[in-house]
This record gives structure tokens, sequence and C-alpha cells, in this order.
């Protein structure tokens, strides 16, 4: 084949596979959770000594196979990684006892630190009235911690990009994107009855079309 043919075809199957880069804002990489309180790891009787003061139920707690509770959770990330949108629906929960939910970074069964706050977006109590809630999050929204209160994790800090690697913390959009990859993102909602452990946890997967 002449050199200027071969050219003229390489730059042919180059444009048929080339896409708009606005695209990547406006198409998603999906994941989602169905929280049920099963997935906890532990009762909320079992809180450590040490956190019940400052994590412990202030009011009666109902063994988890005992709880009606039940969510789902959904996370879209932009292809470009520049944002994140998370959509959450709740069901069996009073919202007046909602006090924190966050997506926590662990594999199942595992307790992990937080790596974003959904209470940021404003007094759950309210957000969640309807018994849903959608908000928008980007690099910002990804919470840096440098104190567990005392707890050891097996994890470093925050959650690291890859386990093994130095205990550097997940700060980005792109970064969460990829720990939701390896299944080790979770929703936790904690109401006044189960703060510790948490009313319900649903571990985060790529969705089922």
């Amino acid at each position: 084949m002449p050199k200027r043919l071969a050219l003229t075809v390489a730059l042919l199957a180059l444009s048929a596979h080339a896409k708009e880069p606005a695209l990547g804002a406006s198409t998603f990489t999906v994941y989602e959770a169905f929280m049920s309180p099963q997935q906890q790891p532990g009762e909320e009787s079992e809180t450590p000594k040490i956190l019940e003061k400052s994590l412990g139920a202030t009011a009666p707690s109902t063994p988890r196979e005992q709880r009606k509770s039940r969510g789902w959770g959904q996370i879209r990330f932009a292809k470009d990684l520049s944002r994140a949108y998370i959509d959450v629906q709740i069901d069996g929960v009073n919202p007046a006892d909602i006090i924190m939910f966050h997506i926590h970074c662990g594999p199942p069964g595992v307790l992990g630190p937080i790596v974003v706050n959904l209470g940021e977006s404003g007094n759950l109590s309210t957000t969640l009235a309807s018994g849903k809630m959608s908000v928008e999050i980007s690099n910002k929204d990804i919470v840096y911690i440098k104190d567990m209160k005392g707890m050891k994790s097996g994890l470093p800090e925050s959650c690291p990009a890859e386990l093994g690697f130095l205990p550097t913390q997940t700060k980005t959009i792109a970064g969460l994107e990829w720990l939701a990859r390896k299944g080790v993102l979770y929703f936790n909602l904690h109401t006044k009855a189960h703060t510790y452990y948490g009313e319900m946890r649903g571990q985060v997967f790529a969705a089922q079309q």
C-alpha cells in the first residue's frame, strides 16, 4: 500500500474513533448500593467503651435482624472525573432520628474511615425528610482525615488509592471512582439508636443494567 494511502486510512480510522471531549462531563460510570442493617459488622451494644461518650447511641437500639430500614444509593461519576452525583432513597427510618450519613472506605464487614460526608449538604433530617436526596460532589468534598479518634483502622488515614503503597490519601473524584471500582466504598447511615456501627450499610458495586 502506498505511504500516502496508508496515512489516509490511518487518519480516517482515527476520526471514526474520536469522541467529543465535552462528553466527559455528560456521560457517566455508575455504581450503586442496596443498604440493609444486615451488612453492619456488629450490634450497637458492641460499641467500644472508649467511644461510648462520643459515638454511643442516645436512643434505645434494635438488633439488626429486627430493623425495617432499607435503602438504595447511587454514585454517577462523570467520565472526565471532574464531578460525581449521588442519589439516595431510604425507607423505614424516621428522618428526625438521622444524625450522620457518610460514604466510607472499607471492604465488606470492615469499619473504614469517612471519605465523603453527606451531611455537608445540609441538615440531614430536613434533606432526607422525603426519604430522598441528590447531591453533586467535587474534589473539595473528599474528606482528608487526620485523626481517627483513637480507632486503629486496618487502612491508613482516609483511604489509599492503592493498598500496599505509601499511605497517601485519596483526595480526588478520580481516586474515589478507583475505590468504587475495587468495591471498597460503602454508604453508612447513622441514627440516634444506631450511632457507632450505623442503622444500615450498603457496599458499593458497579450498577447492573
